[in-house]
């Protein structure tokens, strides 16, 4: 029970990714707030299921891309005491190539992926410096490293992001905040099984398989962990060996 009396919020807590790491972070001992925009049931049923199985855990209904909603359910958080760990998982996939992406496409994944990071951990940020000890987990991708073609828009979101991981870290540094990017390759997920399938991921995964969701989340719960207190501003691959 590494994380017993710390408070988690996880973006995106309705997907694959986002409900695993969810679970491990509560079985680690946070209390966890699950945030979701579109899926609102699943998020209920995800509390449900953790203070099920003897965890602690709260859904939160609100679009990070909305600046003035993000604010507002930031403060109400912070009415009941600082929230000292931060998964911003959020995201959204509009894939085109490039010659043919609306600025509709380009503005909605920055917006999510980018503009949730800013509009989430920059309220909540001061109340846990205070505290002097907090993480900040950046769900970023391979795409930001290695590229990929019709994801122009989704490479450049989660690069910022990783842009912006190493800043943060280097001026929380000296109050006990960590911040880190994990960058998951082909992950198994709904979303990935449409993308791609077994045949393509032998061909671009050396490790032959897709990684599991609880994987990541392993790697997350290490990483919000106090054992992981002197590991800040780095980007940190999971995805099979792909490059």
């Amino acid at each position: 029970m590494t994380l017993a009396g710390k408070r988690a919020l996880v973006t995106g807590a309705s997907g694959a990714l986002g409900s695993a790491i969810a679970r491990q972070l509560a079985r680690d001992g946070a209390h966890v707030l699950l945030q979701a925009h579109s899926r609102p049931d699943a998020v209920a049923q995800l509390a449900e299921e953790i203070r099920g199985a003897g965890g602690s855990a709260e859904p939160l209904v609100f679009d990070v891309s909305d600046a003035a909603a993000a604010r507002a359910a930031c403060e109400a958080l912070l009415r009941d005491g600082p929230v000292q760990v931060i998964v911003n998982n959020a995201g959204v996939h509009d894939d085109a190539v490039f010659p043919g992406m609306r600025a509709e496409q380009w503005h909605r994944v920055i917006d999510v992926s980018l503009h949730g990071f800013f509009h989430v951990t920059q309220p909540l940020l001061l109340h846990m410096l205070r505290t002097r000890w907090g993480r900040i987990l950046n769900i970023s991708s391979v795409a930001a490293l290695a590229g990929n073609r019709g994801q122009v828009n989704y490479a450049a979101a989660k690069g910022a992001l990783n842009s912006a991981t190493r800043a943060l870290s280097l001026e929380v540094a000296s109050r006990g905040v960590t911040v880190n990017a994990i960058a998951p390759g082909i992950i198994a997920s709904p979303m990935a099984e449409q993308a791609f399938d077994k045949a393509a991921i032998e061909q671009l995964v050396p490790a032959k398989r897709a990684g599991t969701p609880e994987e990541v989340a392993a790697l997350a719960s290490f990483l919000a962990s106090p054992q992981a207190g002197y590991i800040s501003g780095q980007v940190i691959s999971i995805n099979g060996g792909m490059y």
